[in-house]
């Protein structure tokens, strides 16, 4: 197998970590951001710069993308000085966004006729998960693809798992931000219902979330809510765009999600108020505020 040299499109919360493991793994890592100073601290730990995308992916086997939404996706890989324009045949594109499942396929159809790769691989921690290397990657594309970068994903997640083909790793994404906005809304109804009720919440986290009811939402972010500690792990922007696609996805399915919808809303209300680069625990001011907290 060639050596794996690998380039990382966006070095925000999230991407910085990741890059930052696979360099710690021992490849060559070149990365772009739109903004230089982010990446400074990934370039003095000994990642190589590229002015723009095609650049990188001319010295690379494997270019990683982690932006924010559908549009800077299609930017970075097949815009102007894209990564397409760079790419050499047999090279693979890895992104690690999280977006739209019918975008994904037609990237991948793109940079399958210039005999480039992709693989969608989008993930699940937050900043956490990707300091420690611990996330959950749900991957679609070729198996065959996917065990050739396999070492790659190994520096930045835990659990990786082959969902399918080309956008079905976002489809199980999305599967997650249902799941997660859930829980996210049902932590913060308990915990206003708890202070309500003038229980103490650090007692209430402990005894709930030792049980059936505990979840990440409310053992991780728990804590958070209590301490009025809103500092984003995850952004509330983020999350909304995430369930905008969940939404757009189950009108074509004809799949109610009455949960996420109330979710979608209460994030929809803190992010009006100017907080969404809150982080989503800030769920639960939206909650307190009907509670008349």
């Amino acid at each position: 197998m060639a050596e794996l040299k690998v380039g990382f499109i966006g070095t925000g919360v999230m991407g910085a970590p990741m890059a930052r493991n696979v360099l710690r793994a021992g490849f060559p890592v070149t990365v772009h951001n739109r903004t230089r100073s982010r990446a400074e601290p990934l370039l003095n730990e000994g990642a190589s710069w590229a002015a723009s995308p095609a650049e990188l992916a001319a010295g690379c086997n494997i270019v990683v993308t982690c932006v924010s939404d559908t549009p800077d996706v299609r930017a970075v890989v097949l815009g102007p000085s894209g990564v397409i324009e760079g790419a050499s045949r047999g090279a693979t594109v890895i992104d690690m966004s999280t977006v739209s499942p019918t975008a994904t396929r037609e990237i991948a159809e793109r940079l399958e006729a210039a005999g480039v790769d992709m693989l969608d691989a989008p993930v699940s921690g937050g900043q956490k998960g990707a300091i420690e290397g611990a996330l959950s990657i749900m991957v679609g594309g070729k198996p065959e693809v996917l065990a050739r970068c396999r070492p790659v994903l190994d520096a930045m997640g835990k659990t990786i798992v082959h969902c399918g083909g080309h956008g079905q790793g976002q489809m199980v994404k999305l599967c997650n931000q249902i799941a997660i906005a859930g829980n996210l809304l049902a932590a913060a109804e308990a915990l206003t219902f708890a202070r309500k009720a003038g229980l103490d919440l650090a007692t209430v986290i402990e005894a709930v979330g030792a049980g059936a009811a505990g979840s990440w939402a409310l053992n991780v972010l728990g804590p958070r809510m209590a301490a009025r500690d809103f500092a984003p792990g995850f952004m509330v922007k983020l999350q909304l765009k995430d369930l905008r696609l969940v939404m757009q996805e189950a009108s074509e399915l004809g799949v109610p999600l009455a949960g996420a919808a109330i979710a979608q809303q209460l994030f929809t209300a803190i992010q009006a108020e100017g907080a969404g680069d809150e982080g989503t625990q800030a769920i639960v001011r939206a909650v307190e505020k009907l509670a008349g907290l």
